[in-house]
C-alpha cells in the first residue's frame, strides 16, 4: 500500500479521532465547483416555477385571458397621460384613473362591477359632502373652521367604520364604505388649504375614477366575459358529480379484496375517493360567487333576479352529505380486516345503495346542467329509499352465527367468551359504522334533492319532456304492488 502510494505522488490526509481510529480527510471542491452547483439549483427551480406556471395556463386559459384584459385594460387609461389633449382635459389625477384599474378590475364580471359601482358611488358621496362640510366650515369663520372639518371627518369615518361591521352591508358595499372613508378624509383635510381649488380637485377626483371603472367594465363584459353566476353554477353541479364518484369510490374501496392490485389502480381510487373535499373547502368560494353574480346584468340563462342564495343552500347541503362522506372513507381501514364471510353476506345490499344514491346525484348534475326539471328523479329516489329499507332490514337481522364463532359451553369460561365476543365485535365495527352512514348519506341526499327541486320551482327550469315522462310513467307501472307499498312506507 506504502509503495502504491509512493508511485502514484499522492498524500493522504487522515485524521486521528479521540477513541483511536483515524478517518480519511476528504478536502473540500473548489469555488468554481460550488458556483456550478449553485447555478444549477437555481436554475432547475427557474426551470420547475416556469413549468407550474405553464400548467396552471394550460389548464384554465381563462386565467390568461384575464392577464391579458387588465394589461388592455392598463394600457387605454395609460393613454390620457400620454396623449396630450387626453392629459390637459384631466390634469394631473390622471393616476388616478390608473390606480382606479388597478384596484378595481377583478377576475368575473360580477366582482369588477360590484368594485366599480362602490368606488363611484363612494367617491361620489365623499366628495359631495365634503364640499358641503367645507361650505358650512367657511361660513362660520376661520376659528369654527377647523373644529367643524375635524369633527365631521370624526364622525362620518366612526359611522362609516362601524357600518362595515354589519354583516348586510359588509357582503355588498364593504369596498364602497372604505372608498368613502379616503375620499371624504382627503377631500375635507385637503380642502382646509387649497379653498379655490376643492371644486376643481373633487370634480377632477370622480372624473378620473368614472373612466377608470368604464373602461374596466367594458373591457370586463365585452371581452371574453367570466360571469360569476355561471362559475358558481358549474362549480356546484361539478362539486355534486364528484361527491357521487366519492361514495362509489368509497365503498368499491371498503368491499375491494387485497389480491396485490397494482398500485396505479390504487392512485386513481385514492383520487377518486378524495373529490368530496372539494365540496367541503367550497363555503367561501361559493358566497363570494354568489355575492357578485347579484351585481350581473343578465347573461345566458340567468336573469338579474336569480335565486342565487339557493345555491349557497344546495352547496350546504353537499356539505353536510360530504362530511358523512368523509367519515365513511375513515371506516377504510387496512389493519382492520372485516371477516370475509361478513363483508361478502352485506357487500351486495351495501353496494345497491351506494348505486341508487349515487345515480341520484348524477340525475341532480343532469338537472343542473340542462336546468330542466327530471321526470325521473322521484324513480330514482324511490329506489334508493328502497334499497334503505333493505340495508335497514339487514342490519337489524344481523346472523349471530356470521359475527361470533361457537363457543363450546364444556371448554369456554367466561373469560375466553369475553374475549371471543369482543375480538369479533372489534372487526364487524367498521362494517355496521359504514351500513349506518349509508342510511345517513341517502337521507343526506334527499335534502339536496329538495333544495334542487326549489331551485327549479324559483327560477323557473323547462318542464320534463314528455317522451322522458312518458318513460318514468312507464317505469313506475313496472313496479309490483309489493315494492309500492315498501316504498310508501318509507
Amino acid at each position: 500500500m506504502a509503495a502504491g502510494k509512493e508511485l502514484s505522488g499522492a498524500v493522504e490526509w487522515r485524521e486521528t479521532k479521540l477513541d483511536g481510529t483515524s478517518a480519511k480527510i476528504v478536502p473540500e471542491s473548489g469555488l468554481l465547483e460550488r458556483v456550478c452547483k449553485s447555478l444549477q439549483g437555481r436554475v432547475s427551480k427557474i426551470s420547475r416555477f416556469l413549468e407550474k406556471a405553464w400548467s396552471i395556463g394550460v389548464s384554465d386559459p381563462k386565467k390568461v385571458i384575464h392577464c391579458v384584459k387588465v394589461g388592455l385594460a392598463l394600457s387605454l387609461v395609460s393613454l390620457f397621460y400620454y396623449m396630450r389633449p387626453l392629459y390637459e382635459g384631466v390634469g394631473g389625477n390622471a393616476m388616478w384613473a390608473v390606480m382606479t384599474v388597478v384596484v378595481v378590475f377583478e377576475y368575473t364580471v360580477g366582482a369588477t362591477l360590484c368594485k366599480c359601482i362602490n368606488r363611484a358611488t363612494g367617491t361620489l358621496l365623499a366628495g359631495s359632502l365634503g364640499i358641503g362640510v367645507h361650505w358650512v366650515a367657511t361660513q362660520s369663520g376661520e376659528r369654527f373652521e377647523p373644529i367643524i372639518i375635524g369633527l365631521s371627518v370624526f364622525l362620518l369615518a366612526s359611522a362609516t367604520t362601524f357600518s362595515r361591521f354589519i354583516p348586510s352591508i359588509k357582503a355588498r358595499f364593504d369596498y364602497g364604505a372604505l372608498i368613502f372613508i379616503l375620499t371624504f378624509s382627503l377631500v375635507s383635510v385637503s380642502g382646509f388649504r387649497v379653498d379655490h381649488k376643492l371644486f376643481d380637485m373633487a370634480h377632477q377626483r370622480l372624473s378620473t375614477v368614472l373612466i377608470g371603472t368604464s373602461i374596466c367594465l367594458l373591457i370586463s363584459m365585452f371581452f371574453c366575459p367570466v360571469w360569476a353566476g355561471i362559475e358558481l353554477h358549474l362549480l356546484i353541479h361539478r362539486n355534486m358529480e364528484k361527491l357521487a364518484d366519492s361514495l362509489d369510490g368509497c365503498l368499491a374501496e371498503f368491499f375491494k379484496e387485497n389480491n396485490g392490485n397494482d398500485n396505479t389502480v390504487d392512485e386513481q381510487s385514492n383520487k377518486k375517493m378524495q373529490g368530496y373535499k372539494c365540496t367541503l373547502n367550497s363555503k367561501t368560494a361559493e358566497e363570494s360567487m354568489a355575492n357578485f353574480a347579484r351585481w350581473e346584468p343578465s347573461h345566458g340563462a340567468f336573469n338579474f333576479g336569480h335565486p342565487w342564495k339557493q345555491y349557497l343552500k344546495i352547496g350546504a347541503a353537499m356539505r353536510g352529505c360530504a362530511c358523512c362522506i368523509e367519515s365513511l372513507s375513515s371506516c377504510i381501514d387496512p389493519e382492520v380486516q372485516v371477516p370475509g364471510s361478513v363483508k361478502n353476506n352485506f357487500r351486495e345490499v351495501c353496494i345497491r345503495v351506494s348505486s341508487h344514491s349515487s345515480k341520484v346525484l348524477k340525475e341532480l348534475v343532469v338537472t343542473m346542467k340542462t336546468m330542466t326539471k327530471s321526470s325521473t328523479t322521484d324513480l330514482t329516489v324511490g329506489e334508493m329509499n328502497f334499497a334503505v329499507q333493505e340495508l335497514q332490514n339487514a342490519l337489524k337481522s344481523l346472523p349471530i352465527q356470521l359475527l361470533f364463532p361457537t363457543i363450546s359451553a364444556n371448554n369456554a369460561t367466561a373469560e375466553t367468551t369475553t374475549e371471543q365476543f369482543a375480538v369479533p365485535l372489534i372487526k364487524i365495527l367498521p362494517l355496521a359504522t359504514a351500513m349506518s352512514l349509508l342510511i345517513e348519506i341517502a337521507a343526506r341526499i334527499e335534502g339536496i334533492v329538495d333544495q334542487v327541486d326549489e331551485l327549479a320551482d324559483l327560477a323557473e327550469f323547462k318542464p320534463a319532456a314528455d317522451n322522458k315522462s312518458k318513460q318514468g310513467q312507464s317505469a313506475i307501472e313496472n313496479i309490483d304492488d309489493e315494492t309500492m307499498k315498501i316504498l310508501q312506507k318509507v
